[in-house]
């Protein structure tokens, strides 16, 4: 035979006087609330429009808000509703989860608004961004640090809610000395990065679009998350790297302090080069490309002199690391150029001094030959 479910032998409470009125009660406040949850967001929206504060948080608030107002409605409705009517409870802890699901949205949004607004009043697109790069870097590593506590907590909430877990979460407590031990040793990297990722708001060995050069890879800092940093390399592959590394490990960060580099161009010439007309060239290509020299730096100097060629190293500057490397490029193509065209001879080469015409000297080691005397004929 079979079994009926319990609920379905207590349908006709359904149709009952208090279970019609709690479905009614229950759709008239969620259509209510909706629509006002909607008018409420909208003159958000347009009152908020003249500062940028208020206009982005409203835009981010704008759905959780919606969905929250009918939420809470309809558990007031839940919570004044008899006790007597069946599936209460369960209408009751779903809302109560969609309600803290809600409220951890809410969180979060209103986090990543705020987020929104600093990058908005500190934008990096400009010359000189370090400041912007700095206050970027801390507010970001700080908020998704948050962003991650407020969803932890959220997690933890509804998990609460449940009988099974409260007793889990005691019994979890009362035998917490190895349980706890073996639970930290697993999240140690989680825990590592997390504080890295604090150190690193902090204290800022690197931030946001700056220059580095991790694992021989030169790149920009793309993004920083909670765990880890997105390198994107200079052909547009993307390296990521654990929030530790640049705690632990060394790295080179081509702009702590200013963007402005000097770099170096190295070429081989033979001896015979005039030095000083190579200089005047590198001073007229430096200032042919404003664009790319900074007006800093530009020498030419002899770095090295071996027997068969001199090393010429060059020196230019200029405001960031992108510009520097297209100026040596722009300045080792040239600069061969010009040794090519003027002075062909002066280029490395390998030299072989032969005598061309002239006999070789007797070999005075071996006695010559003499011949006998020849008597005239009678």
């Amino acid at each position: 035979m079979i079994e009926i479910p319990a609920f379905l032998l207590q349908w006709d409470s359904y149709i009952t006087r208090p279970g019609l009125r709690t479905l009614a009660v229950a759709i008239a406040v969620l259509l209510l609330l909706s629509l006002f949850g909607r008018l409420l967001t909208a003159i958000m929206l347009r009152l908020a429009r003249g500062f940028v504060l208020t206009r982005e948080l409203s835009e981010h608030l704008d759905k959780p808000i919606r969905l929250l107002l009918p939420l809470l409605g309809l558990q007031g409705v839940w919570q004044s509703a008899p006790d007597g009517l069946p599936l209460l409870e369960a209408a009751r802890h779903i809302t109560a989860l969609a309600i803290i699901a809600t409220l951890t949205w809410l969180a979060l949004r209103l986090l990543r608004g705020l987020q929104q607004v600093i990058e908005l009043n500190n934008p990096v697109d400009v010359s000189d961004n370090l400041r912007a790069r700095q206050i970027q870097t801390q507010s970001r590593v700080l908020l998704r640090t948050l962003s991650l506590f407020f969803l932890l907590i959220g997690v933890a909430a509804m998990l609460m809610t449940f009988p099974s877990a409260r007793q889990f979460g005691t019994s979890l407590l009362a035998s917490a000395g190895l349980a706890g031990l073996a639970v930290g040793f697993a999240a140690r990297p989680v825990l590592a990065n997390l504080i890295a990722g604090l150190q690193i708001a902090i204290t800022q060995p690197i931030r946001l679009d700056d220059v580095v050069i991790v694992e021989d890879e030169w790149g920009r800092i793309e993004e920083i998350t909670g765990t880890y940093v997105v390198v994107r390399i200079w052909d547009d592959r993307r390296l990521v790297v654990p929030l530790q590394y640049f705690i632990e490990k060394p790295f080179q960060n081509w702009t702590r302090r200013n963007s402005s580099l000097i770099g170096s161009v190295f070429l081989w010439a033979d001896y015979s080069l005039p030095l000083e007309s190579v200089r005047e060239e590198l001073r007229r290509l430096c200032k042919d490309v404003p664009e790319l020299w900074d007006g800093r730096v530009c020498v030419l100097q002899v770095t090295e002199a071996g027997e068969k060629a001199i090393q010429l190293r060059a020196l230019v500057s200029s405001a960031d690391s992108s510009r520097n490397w297209d100026l040596r490029c722009h300045i080792r193509e040239n600069l061969l150029g010009f040794i090519q065209r003027q002075y062909p001879q002066a280029l490395p080469q390998l030299r072989a001094d032969l005598a061309v015409g002239q006999k070789p000297a007797p070999d005075t080691s071996q006695p010559a030959h003499v011949e006998p005397e020849r008597q005239p004929p009678v």
